[in-house]
């Protein structure tokens, strides 16, 4: 479980003195040496989950002003949010793409505030350390500021977020005032906005023509000046992407925009390959597992079927000296059925 505690060297040095001794200790009499290096390598990932800490936007500042890259990904419950939280990512979005991706719906619009609030717990349970993210779904904050607002609180109340994504330019900017006026941090969207596709005429590149380069310049320079202290660019050409990144002074995380951006963010199940509509040309699939688990799925099948799975080791014997008892409390009642 992972505690959140501050991590230095010298903690991590002690943590790692104390698993190299409790090895020996518990190990040494049933593991060959030679095994014990590959114990404590394979205990590592745990180590450093343990000791990590907090990401909050005071990190995300300094990993910008260091240049170094921040990474944002998805999750949508408790197990996708845990893998963000074991693998390290810095920033962790419970998107929208979830009403595609893990409802189902055929689009992001379909997704209510109620939904959105119930996967953001469920996330904030097993991401602990990254810093939590909320998107606020179609019609949430569209109608006004004050009604935005009271959205946006409910994410962090209710949801157990530390800050909401919205999708917009320059007609947001009152909005994000508003929001970000009671201390509530927002990352702005630009660029293809999947909620407003229908209007793009689907999920199409932007910022291919000099018009509408202005237009996304101007907007994303819009959103800072309201008080965003992050954009993300979704699929816009990279040259465009590159410049909006070097005029604004708050990170940019780039999805389809180029590797000039100052991180990137990905949807879990398209990188995992669990997604079974589309890949984006954007998304590196850094895993296949829908076959993984189809193939272990149909194997559990087969093994039901055919009488393999389960054995004796997957089942619980009664306890010593139970077992006569009970088929003699059988018998019994056989007998008297018999009668």
């Amino acid at each position: 479980t992972t505690t959140n505690v501050p991590c230095n060297k010298a903690t991590l040095f002690t943590t790692m003195k104390t698993i190299n001794m409790r090895i020996f200790a518990f190990l040494f009499r049933e593991t060959p040496i030679s095994n014990l290096r590959s114990v404590r390598e394979n205990m590592l990932p745990w180590i450093l989950a343990t000791c990590r800490t907090k990401v909050t936007i005071n990190t995300i500042e300094k990993l910008y002003k260091d240049k170094e890259a921040i990474t944002m990904l998805t999750a949508y419950d408790y197990p996708s949010g845990l893998f963000v939280e074991k693998a390290g990512i810095d920033i962790c979005l419970v998107g929208d793409s979830l009403g595609m991706v893990a409802l189902g719906y055929q689009n992001t619009s379909r997704n209510t505030m109620e939904e959105m609030l119930h996967h953001c717990r469920a996330v904030a349970r097993g991401a602990k350390s990254p810093f939590l993210v909320g998107d606020m779904p179609f019609g949430s904050y569209e109608t006004s500021p004050t009604d935005a607002l009271k959205n946006a609180i409910r994410f962090i109340k209710e949801g157990d977020m530390e800050s909401v994504k919205l999708e917009g330019g320059s007609e947001m900017l009152e909005t994000i005032r508003k929001i970000t006026r009671v201390g509530i941090p927002v990352i702005g969207h630009v660029g293809l906005t999947p909620q407003r596709q229908a209007s793009l005429g689907g999920f199409r590149v932007q910022g291919k023509t000099v018009e509408n380069a202005k237009k996304l310049i101007d907007d994303a320079k819009a959103l800072q000046e309201a008080g965003c202290f992050a954009i993300v660019i979704e699929a816009v050409s990279e040259p465009v992407a590159n410049y909006v990144t070097k005029r604004l002074s708050i990170p940019t995380i780039g999805i389809g925009a180029g590797a000039g951006t100052s991180g990137q963010v990905l949807v879990q199940q398209d990188m995992l390959g669990c997604f079974d509509r589309f890949v984006p040309r954007f998304c590196k699939q850094y895993a296949n597992l829908d076959k993984v688990i189809i193939d272990a799925i149909q194997t559990y099948n087969k093994e039901v079927k055919t009488g393999i799975f389960p054995t004796a080791e997957h089942s619980y014997p009664m306890a010593k000296g139970e077992y006569e008892k009970f088929l003699q409390f059988i018998n019994e009642i056989e007998k008297n059925s018999d009668k």
